[in-house]
């Protein structure tokens, strides 16, 4: 008897393009929220934006309470979650980079509100996932939650973002390629459920981008349209899947494990773009495509070795030998990659 079912939550809206900050008060109306709402952002999102959409709502009678968040911690979304039962508000609003989106939808779940994103940098596909990351001491917390109802993404401001950002969301996408062959590795030798299309669609974002890399240029919005477009798109794919698995394999346990041992040492995004370069190399050897990976990242002036990461060769064979016991999910990295190994990989692909 067939009883299989699921569940798939979708952002209503994804309202992208020049200018569409303006429409914030006309996507909030057509998603019939009550209440008062709650903008969290951090101080230059606040400057660049936040005024313009206070500004916005107050004029349709919705004064918004405010949170400005300086770091991402749980602290801080208990900050935001006593504010909103202060506040009484209804639903909130994340405004700016990964920071203030994931503080407010891990707030906006706990307190089973609506939230809405509005990134303000295509920094990594956090904007429209079901999933925050929050770190805590020297480990960073990967928690599910419900993606936003709506999306807006204004590329005029997303274009003027630092580059480092979006260069950043890129290699985030680009990753997704070889998370994507963890998962099916998964499949294959531990019977992990994976689904063809999530999968599918999160390998296709990942290719157009590496195909498309030369043409991702600094100051542009078509660049930040397409940008924004592959962060959807790998949004949606793990809504599909129910999981972070289309988009978060053997790549993030190394991220994961290197925000450990060198804490600030670089962006999430640039970590998992030089780390899926080895992880292809792990997959398929030298006939791989890790060169494609590499010379994509390299399009794009995003790092491609540990040296431009601020990591040492040490420190970065020491996370590719140590990141499978991050957690229990099934990658490339098995129960652990030799020493040998992980030379051998981070040399041949100039890791290191």
């Amino acid at each position: 008897m067939f009883d299989k079912s699921t569940w798939i939550r979708l952002p209503r809206s994804v309202v992208v393009g020049h200018g569409v900050i303006s429409q914030t008060a006309d996507v909030l109306s057509e998603l019939y929220l009550d209440g008062r709402p709650l903008i969290v952002t951090s101080p230059s999102p606040r400057k660049i934006a936040g005024e313009q959409v206070v500004a916005a709502l107050g004029e349709t009678g919705q004064e918004p309470a405010v949170v400005v968040v300086e770091e991402a911690s749980f602290a801080a979304v208990e900050e935001v979650i006593e504010t909103a039962r202060a506040e009484e508000v209804g639903f909130l609003i994340g405004l700016g980079g990964g920071k203030p989106i994931d503080i407010a939808k891990m707030a906006a779940d706990t307190l089973d509100a609506g939230f809405v994103s509005i990134p303000t940098a295509a920094s990594h596909d956090g904007i429209v996932s079901g999933r925050g990351s929050v770190p805590e001491g020297d480990t960073r917390h990967s928690v599910a939650a419900h993606p936003p109802l709506a999306v807006i993404a204004d590329t005029e401001l997303i274009a003027n973002a630092p580059w480092r950002l979006t260069t950043a969301g890129c290699a985030d996408i680009i990753s997704n390629y070889t998370a994507v062959k963890d998962w099916q590795l998964a499949h294959r030798l531990k019977n992990v459920e994976y689904s063809e299309y999530a999968g599918a669609l999160s390998q296709m974002t990942a290719e157009l981008l590496v195909e498309r890399s030369d043409s991702i240029k600094q100051g542009l919005e078509e660049s930040a349209w397409a940008v924004i477009k592959a962060l959807v798109s790998s949004g949606v794919a793990m809504s599909i899947a129910g999981s972070s698995r289309p988009a978060s394999g053997a790549e993030h346990l190394i991220s994961h494990q290197l925000d450990r041992i060198a804490p600030g040492a670089a962006l999430h995004g640039h970590q998992v773009g030089v780390a899926s370069i080895v992880t292809e190399y792990l997959h398929s050897g030298t006939g791989g495509q890790w060169r494609e990976v590499r010379a994509a990242l390299a399009d794009l002036e995003a790092p491609t070795d540990a040296t431009s990461l601020g990591i040492d060769a040490e420190q970065f064979v020491q996370a590719m030998t140590t990141a499978h016991e991050i957690r229990d999910r099934y990658t490339i990295l098995g129960d652990g990659v030799s020493e040998e190994a992980a030379i051998e990989a981070a040399t041949v692909t100039d890791v290191i």
